[in-house]
């Protein structure tokens, strides 16, 4: 008796906010309550085998080699529910998921991890959709994922929508079209005490900081965007630094407080400060941790970098450049 077996693999990279999204008005959906921009990565990706079978009784999750916590096997089979729902075949999976991100704390792997999720298993059974479509599977497992659909700068609209139908990621330059350096500068290891999901639904719900953050937040888009058509890396640094310190005023705001940056935080901002003021043009961003990523051209890359290693509390640094969108693997088949 032959069975059935319907398998591909992807591979999605990572991305990071540049402009951030900093709380949700759907949390079942993932509808933020801001549009975001973001930068694919080249360096930091997951790439995800899925295989529906019948002769499975349940969903199945091999992470990095190892069973996948059940906790995260919960979250993946209800994430293909929904994938299951839309193609009409109600068969269970095996997931074979290998992360080449960081995990440490402000390296989160769910944005490339849900990318490659959602692009294996809709191609594995069979349906052809478009980024856009794949956009919104893929923002339903986790919001950031939504982004890393496609390489280069790109913006998550937050659409009105209740059904979220207009919430979907699109490109604004592709990776080749205008070449950063973006440098992950890891300073901590470990996990967060407050994970990126309670940190957002706690920053909304009472800090009385987070209506400034929404007034000024689309402003902020929009510069950044006109910085990326125009290639104006000063532009685009100025408003990526401000913005990601109004989010985590936002925090600081929240009861009771949120507080991610820790020393060697501080220390990597002071220090890309003062090489700013010696003419080395470098910015810095963090997300919902205590990692800073560094924004800087190319040519004073190995300069910057050295300035940083230079500092007690930096464990290791990373050079990235903006990295393509979900690719599918035939041939890393498992």
């Amino acid at each position: 008796m032959s069975h059935i077996r319907l398998i591909a693999t992807a591979k999605a990279n990572t991305n990071i906010a540049l402009i951030k999204y900093w709380g949700k008005r759907d949390e079942k959906l993932i509808l933020p309550m801001n549009s975001s921009l973001s930068v694919t990565l080249d360096n930091f990706y997951t790439i995800t085998t899925v295989e529906f079978t019948d002769t499975l009784t349940e969903d199945k999750l091999i992470w990095d080699q190892a069973p996948g916590n059940y906790e995260e096997l919960i979250k993946i089979s209800s994430f293909l529910d929904i994938i299951r729902k839309k193609s009409g075949i109600n068969l269970h999976a095996k997931v074979i998921t290998e992360n080449h991100v960081p995990t440490a704390a402000g390296f989160a792997s769910s944005a490339s991890g849900y990318a490659a999720l959602a692009a294996a298993a809709t191609k594995a059974l069979g349906l052809n959709l478009s980024h856009k479509e794949l956009s919104i599977i893929a923002r339903q497992g986790s919001g950031s994922a939504c982004r890393s659909v496609y390489g280069g700068f790109v913006e998550w609209q937050k659409g009105s929508m209740e059904d979220g139908s207009d919430s979907y990621a699109y490109q604004i330059l592709n990776e080749n079209a205008w070449n950063i350096t973006i440098l992950s500068v890891m300073v901590a290891s470990g996990q967060k005490k407050v994970s990126s999901r309670d940190g957002m639904k706690r920053t909304v719900e009472t800090s009385p900081f987070y209506k400034g953050w929404l007034s000024t937040v689309n402003e902020d888009l929009e510069e950044a965007k006109k910085a990326i058509r125009n290639r104006d890396f000063v532009s685009l640094g100025e408003v990526v630094e401000r913005t990601a310190l109004k989010m985590h005023a936002t925090m600081l705001g929240a009861i009771p407080p949120i507080i991610y940056l820790e020393s060697g935080t501080l220390e990597v901002m002071n220090r890309v400060q003062e090489l700013r003021q010696n003419g080395f043009p470098a910015y810095f961003t963090i997300d919902a941790g205590p990692n800073v990523k560094v924004l800087c051209q190319p040519e004073n890359e190995s300069r910057i970098k050295q300035a940083l290693m230079e500092l007690g509390s930096v464990q290791k640094v990373i050079s990235c450049n903006p990295g393509e969108g979900v690719r599918y693997l035939s041939e890393h088949l498992v």
